[in-house]
């Protein structure tokens, strides 16, 4: 194994590392005379304790592996060995890579556990390139924010996770003001100038985990607040619009202000009393009474779930 050119390596029954082949040297830059006989291979990976997916199937915690893996094989047992994909530190080296891990048990004849095979793929550069094709899917080209199919599935996962956590779920739309007279007066060009720094304030303002900024359609975007209620909702629509009007694009042609202005609309809920979709019938709803009501102002819906068990 030593030759190898796949990067290897053996734990014994108790986890203490067999082999150590020259590839995993290459690969990791920790030299075998470090790990041999020890259990430390795991500080080549990562620079926290956790076990590696040998050490897994070395403690018969094989229900366990799905959990401290970002990819796994669901068709993966002891007969066909196991496989996982992994974000990995690789503290020796000082990057960090995505590894492909194959491993698999090896018995005596009465049954009894000899050893796991470990092996290693550097998969970096294609998990890059896929991530990439994956961000240029759900991107909005223009504006850098997620389109509208991003926004589904994203306000999909979120309301699920809000669901599970019981918690409240905001859901905010903003429409540009007379985008079409911005248009017709400034031009195509500027009129993609003005959304992008329309974009740039959402991008801004969803800063936490789980929030959302997404361009909706058109001069239309849209901003998903989990853990959020009406109060919360309040407040960040508000700092939206003002923070659009503070831009002051010039729009003179526009009946809300001699600049460039939005309406928005939000609602919050009880993630567990109703569909996404129904909550963003109600956010769309607030904004058109926003722009209804004179524009460049926030209007929030009442509670689409208030009076529901």
């Amino acid at each position: 194994m030593q030759h190898l050119v796949v990067p290897t390596f053996v734990l014994d029954a108790e986890g203490k590392v067999l082999i150590w082949n020259r590839a995993c040297e290459r690969l990791t830059g920790v030299p075998a005379s470090e790990v041999l006989g020890t259990t430390d291979h795991v500080f080549a990976f990562y620079d926290e304790p956790r076990p590696c997916l040998a050490d897994l199937i070395a403690q018969g915690r094989v229900a366990e592996i799905e959990g401290f893996y970002a990819a796994y094989d669901n068709d993966s047992s002891s007969q066909l060995g196991f496989h996982v994909e992994n974000w990995c530190r690789m503290p020796r080296v000082g990057t960090r890579l995505y590894l492909a891990v194959d491993a698999g048990p090896i018995y005596d004849e009465a049954g009894h556990l000899v050893a796991v095979v470990e092996t290693l793929r550097d998969m970096t550069v294609q998990k890059e390139a896929q991530l990439q094709l994956e961000r240029l899917a759900s991107q909005d080209a223009l504006t850098g924010l997620a389109n509208r199919r991003a926004f589904d599935e994203g306000l999909e996962a979120e309301w699920r996770r809000c669901q599970r956590a019981g918690q409240m779920l905001s859901v905010i739309m903003i429409d540009v003001d007379h985008f079409k007279t911005y248009n017709d007066t400034y031009g195509h060009p500027q009129g993609d100038a003005c959304l992008r720094s329309v974009g740039s304030v959402l991008a801004g303002v969803a800063a936490r985990t789980g929030d959302l900024a997404a361009r909706y359609g058109g001069e239309e975007f849209a901003v998903v607040l989990p853990g959020t209620n009406a109060i919360g909702a309040r407040v960040v629509a508000e700092r939206i619009r003002a923070a659009i009007s503070a831009l002051n694009i010039p729009h003179t042609d526009s009946s809300a202000a001699e600049h460039v202005t939005v309406s928005v609309g939000a609602v919050s809920a009880d993630a567990s009393k109703l569909a996404p979709n129904v909550l963003l019938l109600a956010a769309d709803q607030a904004l058109y009474a926003a722009k209804t009501l004179g524009r460049n102002r926030v209007e929030v819906a009442a509670d689409p779930t208030a009076g529901k068990a």
